[in-house]
């Protein structure tokens, strides 16, 4: 697993104007990968910000060689106007991706990445208020606002604002690790990790009182991962009954309060595998997967790769550890 070159694309409008969308999602991936962190991985990423001047240190030129390719928000008059994006630009998205390059956008982005023809037949979301217009336009995409953000693995999408940040961690955690990424999430002070399924609204927004119980009741169970949990556990821990707790952490988290807490204990396996030499079946049993058999199973399907191989890209020149 490696750092890279990251090259951000800042599209201004016809007046020549960069939006503060923009600038806040270019502030976003600047935090991210445009601050070195010697402390936490070294080399760390590099930044490119690409674009017209002055508003870029690099011509559209820029891409060429990126690791990483990441659209911001697009100007309003692309969205609301149909305004269409410059060729050159078009024509470098698509060489980039050409290349091997990973693409990503922010918000509504996402109509660059669907103008060079990037997220055809791919899932992809961004903010909700223009879910409908990117699918009217590009019906080859199938558009899901109810997400934070998608992982395609080479495209990648996410709504708007803080989701962009999410995005961003969600990219280190596959570059550089769990443990990188829960360390820099701390240093930012924000969520080590928000699953891209999560939902990006909550209609109906949680009383102070059980949101506070809810997060002591979750924050218990990632402390305690090793042991039996139940959902009739947690609940009573929530001061709720388990039907409640169920539709509570579903609004919150977009998911099972099983599938959450099977995502917990992947994570912590992550963890452990990055940063210890402890054998499979020692981390099967403190992350609470149980039998080293259990956590093949669970930790391929989550993440995509054996315990094995996972741990071998972080210590490449490491013995191989018995997992198989």
């Amino acid at each position: 697993m490696s750092a890279g070159v990251v090259a951000v694309v800042l599209v201004p409008d016809e007046r020549s104007r960069i939006s503060a969308w923009d600038l806040y999602e270019l502030s976003t991936a600047s935090m991210v990968f445009g601050i070195p962190y010697p402390d936490l991985a070294d080399p760390w990423y590099e930044l490119r910000v690409c674009g017209p001047a002055p508003h870029a240190s690099h011509g559209l030129d820029g891409l060429a060689g990126a690791d990483t390719v990441i659209v911001p928000s697009v100007p309003d008059a692309v969205v609301e106007r149909r305004q269409e994006l410059p060729d050159d630009l078009v024509a470098a998205l698509r060489a980039a991706a050409g290349a091997g390059a990973r693409m990503v956008s922010m918000c509504s982005g996402a109509f660059a990445l669907a103008a060079a023809g990037l997220l055809d037949g791919r899932r992809a979301t961004l903010h909700h208020a223009y879910g409908a217009e990117l699918a009217a336009r590009h019906p080859r995409v199938t558009v899901d606002t109810d997400v934070l953000y998608t992982d395609d693995g080479t495209v990648l999408t996410s709504a708007g604002a803080a989701a962009g940040l999410d995005l961003c961690l969600h990219l280190v955690r596959k570059d550089l690790g769990a443990t990188v990424a829960g360390a820099l999430a701390s240093r930012l002070v924000v969520p080590a990790h928000r699953s891209g399924d999560r939902p990006q609204f909550v209609e109906a927004p949680l009383p102070p009182s059980e949101e506070d119980s809810l997060g002591t009741a979750l924050q218990w169970a990632v402390e305690h991962l090793r042991e039996p949990l139940t959902v009739e556990e947690l609940a009573r821990r929530a001061h709720m009954s388990p039907r409640t707790f169920h539709r509570r952490v579903r609004e919150a988290h977009g998911t099972t309060p099983l599938q959450w807490l099977l995502g917990q204990r992947v994570a912590r396996a992550q963890s452990l595998l990055e940063s210890t030499e402890l054998p499979v079946e020692r981390i099967g049993e403190e992350s609470g997967l149980g039998t080293a058999a259990n956590l093949r199973r669970h930790f391929t399907r989550a993440v995509g790769v054996s315990p094995t191989d996972y741990r071998r890209s972080f210590t490449p020149s490491g013995p191989p550890s018995k997992d198989r």
